[in-house]
């Protein structure tokens, strides 16, 4: 059993927290205050079509490239991270003249890197830089040059890459979805970069899990209840659709209906007399999480999905938990 030590100052650990927090939300602040027409202009480089996104850095500063990398990629912009290092032993062969370099460095003097500013300049590969220093050699050189605040880190001994991370991260960020702002990227675009996982199935549309065809719970005007319960039996939904003779949907029977319809004559009734007219439908292009929600707001099991008012299928709360969205 690990023997926990008595002695820790719980209050100095919460300060110690809140205060790298506090300094790195500070410097957010700053940094989106900062912003000018070099943001602008960066955008307009790296969202140039047919083009990619290559970036790169050092140490933590490559690390935060990677993430930016894969957001970058996960919003419609090809992107990738190479790794400046494996760039002077054949990687520079992954880049092309037709892509765009993000470099981050917070000196703009990692040593690392100079193969991929030599690489940029040799075949006039635009360059966006990301660092703390205006006056340092990677800045000079970019094209473009991002300078965030040089505000000091969260690290009590103002060493450990804190603030200047986050920054880099935040920025990478805003580089992104501003990216994304100055083109026509869907729902559908995100899904198809986002097929695993809760993102994709939150993202599934109602037409890949409503039930059509045969499965459709649907009776014609004019039918008596008692044969309608029998339909409702079958089909399992608790539920049915009265169409007409050209199919359109005229109302549809709940449990709910039969309750409040309870005599001794409802099973010679016909199905018109019982239905409730002009229920809720929703269209098979919505996404899965929005039908969840107005099942929800409703308080209702199951929604008929609908086309030119037409029942072409329908959807149960059960759907929803196939889909995994609750």
């Amino acid at each position: 059993m690990k023997i926990i030590a008595t002695n820790i100052n719980y209050h100095k650990i919460l300060d110690a927290g809140r205060s790298t927090i506090t300094l790195e939300s500070t410097a957010l602040a700053q940094l989106a205050e900062s912003l000018d027409e070099n943001f602008t202009r960066a955008v307009e480089m790296l969202s140039q079509p047919n083009s990619r996104v290559i970036v790169s850095g050092m140490g933590k500063s490559g690390h935060i490239a990677k993430k930016i990398a894969a957001t970058f990629a996960s919003v419609g912009q090809p992107a990738f991270f190479v790794h400046p290092a494996e760039a002077s032993h054949g990687d520079l062969g992954m880049i092309t003249v037709n892509d765009v370099l993000l470099l981050l460095s917070h000196s703009g003097e990692t040593q690392e890197l100079k193969t991929m500013l030599d690489y940029s300049r040799r075949f006039h590969i635009p360059l966006v830089a990301i660092t703390a220093k205006e006056n340092s050699n990677l800045a000079t050189i970019a094209d473009i040059s991002l300078c965030y605040p040089n505000v000091a880190e969260a690290c009590p001994m103002g060493l450990a890459p804190t603030t200047s991370t986050t920054m880099m991260l935040a920025l990478g960020d805003a580089l992104a979805i501003a990216t994304l702002s100055t083109r026509d990227f869907s729902h559908t675009d995100f899904r198809t970069f986002h097929p695993g996982g809760n993102l994709g199935k939150q993202l599934s549309r109602v037409r890949d899990f409503m039930h059509s065809g045969d499965r459709l719970p649907i009776v014609p005007k004019g039918m008596l209840m008692n044969e309608c319960l029998i339909k409702i039996s079958y089909f399992g939904f608790g539920c049915v659709a009265v169409v007409n003779e050209s199919e359109q949907m005229l109302g549809i029977i709940t449990d709910g209906d039969l309750r409040r319809h309870m005599h001794a004559g409802l099973l010679n009734d016909s199905v018109e007399l019982v239905m409730t007219a002009h229920p809720i439908s929703i269209s098979a292009d919505i996404l899965m999480a929005e039908a969840l929600a107005i099942m929800q707001d409703k308080s209702i099991t199951s929604l008929f999905v609908t086309s030119m008012n037409k029942p072409i299928g329908i959807l149960h709360i059960h759907d929803c938990l196939r889909a995994g969205i609750i």
